[in-house]
């Protein structure tokens, strides 16, 4: 159930609602909008009638069909922007929000290597895995709490925000800890535990796409991280898995426009793992700025043919150059604006 204040509602008339709301027992999360505020009701096992449409400041009470509630635009008519104390970048407004960096973090020489190039080029976000659920358990699984620190480093001396995986609690509490946004990747798209968790955390958080989840199980699983208390979800398409075997999985574009007409939750996408392959990597994410996407998550190393994990899909620096180039003169086509490109001494000196 969806109850919408009215524009000239009070601060107390919200409150007012909400005690209301978990004196039955149920809990209330009230989603401010542009025009007016939105409170949704969860934990109910049906419809509630307690006569909040009597309420003052009460607009309309509106029964919600789907089962995403706080996702649906039906909650939130008007777009999620997802915003980080003291940086300028936001994610959902008419900016295209570029995060970067590699697959995992080796060494400090070597994330410092790359983010002094991605900083330079335009980016806003480092992206860089600390800890890295491989499917072979022989592989390298990343640097754990020192791979964190590394990227905070990153953060002083480049100005870059960090994204970051968490794949478990113990890694959930340290991402929170080391990062600005929390990233619950494919695997863990429906560990329903992790992403209950998430949704306690103070962080934004970046969830993926799992890798042969249906559009409503994607919007599913924000629903879990919204139904804790954490608004600040940024979706992302990182393909799924089907029969070609030209790429790595099949990067679903389609799934853009499908989830901006049904949620107000901001959705980037991934070129990177969507395609497998360096040649794809910026033709897709050509396209997805095309297609509507709020920004980008590229993987990017200095040396991907030494690469410790995903080094075939890794762009050369000089290629997302080219890339941020290209994308800025899509994304002004769409009326859509992007970080300027940094001179090397001010990506140093940020």
């Amino acid at each position: 159930m969806l109850i919408v204040m009215s524009a000239q509602a009070t601060e107390e008339q919200v409150r007012a609602v909400c005690r209301k709301i978990e004196s039955l027992g149920y809990r209330s999360h009230s989603i401010p909008g542009a025009q007016r505020t939105a409170i949704g009701i969860t934990g109910n096992q049906g419809e509630v009638d307690a006569g909040f449409d009597e309420m003052p400041g009460v607009q309309e009470v509106i029964r919600v069909s789907k089962p995403y509630k706080l996702v649906s635009r039906d909650v939130k008519p008007d777009n999620t922007v997802v915003r980080f104390p003291g940086h300028s970048a936001t994610i959902g407004e008419s900016n295209l929000v570029i995060m970067a960096g590699p697959c995992g973090i080796e060494s400090r020489e070597q994330a410092f290597a790359i983010a002094e190039r991605v900083a330079r080029a335009g980016a806003q976000f480092f992206r860089g895995g600390a800890y890295k659920p491989r499917t072979s358990p022989y592989s390298f699984q990343g640097l754990g709490e020192e791979g964190l620190k590394i990227m905070a480093e990153i953060r002083e001396r480049f100005g870059l925000l960090i994204v970051t995986e968490a794949v478990d609690y113990e890694s959930l509490d340290l991402v929170e800890k080391y990062g600005d946004m929390i990233q619950i990747g494919a695997r863990n798209m429906q560990n329903f535990s992790l992403l209950k968790r998430a949704g306690r955390a103070r962080k934004p958080v970046l969830l993926k796409r799992g890798i042969s989840a249906t559009l409503e199980e994607f919007l599913m699983a924000a629903e879990y991280v919204m139904s804790e208390g954490n608004y600040n979800v940024v979706l992302c398409e990182r393909g799924v898995r089907t029969f070609v075997d030209h790429t790595r999985n099949t990067l679903d574009l389609s799934v853009i426009p499908a989830v901006q007409r049904l949620s107000h939750l901001p959705i980037i996408a991934d070129p990177s793992h969507g395609t497998g392959k360096r040649d794809k990597v910026t033709p897709l994410a050509r396209a997805a700025v095309a297609v509507g996407a709020d920004g980008l998550i590229v993987e990017v190393h200095h040396d991907p043919d030494k690469a410790l994990s995903d080094g075939m899909q890794s762009l050369y620096p000089d290629q997302f150059d080219a890339l941020m180039e290209q994308v800025r003169q899509i994304a002004a086509v769409l009326g859509r604006t992007m970080a300027a490109e940094l001179s090397p001494a001010s990506a140093i000196n940020h």
